[in-house]
């Protein structure tokens, strides 16, 4: 199934996300970091297939969005206060976080 996203915004310590559809979701920030698909947060496999988990330390200022910018059509990057900004969400797996 294919979401089209037809707008974003940051209220408070949400993200808004409007589908094309008419439907509105909202995403707690804190969530929206803490579910960052990033190899630097998600981990990453080794040369013989094992995932390497990496250690993160998540600060007050870890779930403070500064920025969003759009890449491709396909997801978003978002920019938090902490500097961390290597997480690119798809549409699709921003949908899949409301559930």
């Amino acid at each position: 199934m294919s979401f089209q996203l037809q707008s974003i915004a940051i209220i408070g310590h949400e993200l808004a996300l409007a589908w094309h559809d008419g439907t509105e979701d909202y995403l707690p920030l804190q969530r929206l970091r803490e579910a960052c698909p990033c190899a630097a947060c998600e981990g990453e496999p080794d040369v013989m297939g094992n995932k390497l988990q990496p250690s993160r330390q998540l600060r007050p200022e870890s779930f403070i969005l500064k920025k969003y910018e759009y890449v491709g059509g396909y997801g978003i990057q978002f920019f938090w206060g902490d500097g961390h900004s290597s997480g690119i969400y798809s549409i699709q797996y921003l949908k899949k976080l409301m559930k």
